[in-house]
């Protein structure tokens, strides 16, 4: 049985004078770590005493099911606020098991979002408008980005203030990149001029095999300092973490993999 979460509503924080920083994390290559990202980069944040909400825009609802969520079981998501610009965002936006951090979830519904839009007059921004009156109530909203570079993801590009890439150290995952950058330069060049790559995460490390350690090498000589100094190396507590409904640093707070992803907080703040 799924837990229940109790709706923010009026305990919703005050406003705050800044505004939170928006953060996709994106790769059109399923598998290399978005999720499993976005939910202990927000936990390892808000350890360190930040707000944060995340931001489900994968039709899959794997951030969702994540965090102990049964996506089917939802009645409002994402997919309510970008269809409805007159909908609430309290009422889509759902507590977790993690302290400080809210989740705004996603269903398959959100499929037809990207169908849907295409007609729609900015069909881009729907996700900025979405986003615009919540950054002051959060100090990070990270977007969870589906497996794909169609609207969804040029929505969740638009809306950022910078986009993290996950990236396997695989072969295959690497000789992606090309594609995936061309797509941001695009939305910088005509939708985000703001839009910055704020790194890019090595993850599924396999230090034991020589084939990790070289695509390891080689993403560190493409891409040089915009690759993140944390390296998330490959441990059986990430498949674990999720189905218990949290993250790592809860599940297992002792555990190399935790303390990868405290590091990367410290990195992520620090930029």
């Amino acid at each position: 049985m799924s837990p229940s979460f109790e709706r923010p509503g009026e305990r919703h924080r005050t406003r705050r004078c800044q505004v939170g920083k928006v953060i996709a994390l994106a790769n059109q290559k399923g598998g290399v770590g978005k999720t499993t990202t976005t939910i202990n980069l927000g936990a390892a944040l808000a350890e360190q005493g930040r707000q944060v909400l995340l931001i489900d825009m994968d039709p899959q609802g794997a951030l969702s099911v994540g965090l102990g969520l049964n996506p089917l079981a939802l009645e409002r998501t994402v997919y309510n606020l970008l269809m409805d610009s007159k909908a609430a965002p309290a009422a889509s936006i759902t507590s977790t098991k993690i302290d400080r951090v809210e989740l705004l979830p996603s269903n398959i519904d959100l499929a037809a979002a990207e169908v849907l839009l295409v007609g729609e007059v900015a069909r881009e921004q729907a996700l900025a408008r979405v986003l615009r009156p919540l950054r002051r109530q959060y100090d990070y909203l990270l977007v969870d980005c589906p497996p794909s570079l169609g609207l969804l993801t040029v929505n969740a590009l638009t809306a950022a203030d910078a986009v993290l890439v996950p990236l396997e150290c695989e072969y295959f995952a690497l000789r992606g990149m090309a594609l995936l950058m061309d797509t941001i330069e695009k939305v910088r060049e005509r939708l985000n001029p703001e839009l910055e790559i704020v790194g890019i995460l090595a993850t599924m490390y396999d230090p034991r095999t020589v084939h990790g350690r070289e695509v390891l090498g080689r993403v560190e000589d493409a891409f040089g300092d915009r690759v993140f100094r944390t390296v998330i190396s490959k441990t059986i507590r990430f498949a674990e973490a999720p189905v218990a409904g949290e993250s790592i640093l809860t599940y297992a707070g002792s555990s190399s993999g935790a303390a990868a992803y405290r590091e990367l907080a410290k990195e992520v703040a620090a930029s």
